[in-house]
């Protein structure tokens, strides 16, 4: 798990249907650090591989807690075993299902439901695990664009390094980079009847993931952690 510049606390489905479409459509599997191969969908605005050039390199995943460099005086054993600890506390959070929505011009999956449970286990550990976080270079506070921020979201970068937590967070699982409103609407008319039956039915959080960002930039799923608490 050393060697990587950047880490992350990050839901990723465990095995199974929609985590399989998900490594397919982004066109990399982070568990396994190899491409894969895109579906062939018709009716798609642009190429597969043009809609999802913006996050693929994450993997598919939900953001609990956003990349970050280590701390000095902090290593990845040490990070690693609070991760252990702490997964042992965290209980499982079950969500009705997810929706296929637009999100500020990209498309990603959503909660449906009450999404409070959620958000509270991702404040948790959001907040358990910033001794390890290293505090952003001016250049990484001014790539959140801060002036576009609210007066809140900007007093959330500063404390916690990211401005979309706590009360302000937004569980989501990002499908595509940014898009113009005729291009996700076509993409939603071809994506909805292949997620909904992956999609439309209680979904249980029962683990979150480390991931490692490799020098190449490519997020690498490095140890999953079952919520056992």
């Amino acid at each position: 798990m050393e060697g990587y510049r950047r880490y992350a606390i990050y839901y990723a489905p465990e095995e199974g249907a929609l985590g399989d479409f998900g490594k397919a459509w982004l066109g990399w599997d982070a568990e396994a650090g190899t491409p894969r191969a895109h579906p062939r969908l018709r009716g798609l605005p642009r190429p597969v591989e043009e809609l999802t050039a913006t996050p693929r390199k994450y993997g598919f995943h939900a953001t609990v807690k956003a990349p970050f460099r280590l701390a000095r005086g902090s290593d990845i054993g040490l990070l690693h075993a609070s991760a252990v600890a702490l997964s042992g506390q965290l209980r499982p959070v079950l969500i009705e299902g997810l929706r296929l929505s637009l999100l500020g011009g990209f498309l990603a999956l959503t909660p449906r439901g009450d999404t409070r449970l959620l958000a509270a286990m991702a404040g948790s550990v959001v907040e358990a695990l910033d001794g390890f976080r290293a505090e952003p270079t001016p250049a990484e506070l001014a790539r959140r664009d801060p002036d576009r921020l609210s007066i809140r979201q900007r007093k959330l970068l500063e404390k916690w390094g990211y401005p979309y937590v706590m009360e302000e967070y937004r569980f989501h699982l990002t499908l595509t980079g940014p898009l113009k409103v005729a291009e996700a609407e076509a993409a939603r008319m071809v994506l909805a009847p292949v997620l909904e039956p992956l999609i439309d039915r209680p979904i249980r959080i029962r683990s979150l993931c480390l991931f490692g960002e490799a020098e190449d930039g490519r997020f690498h799923n490095l140890h999953r952690y079952r919520l056992a608490g």
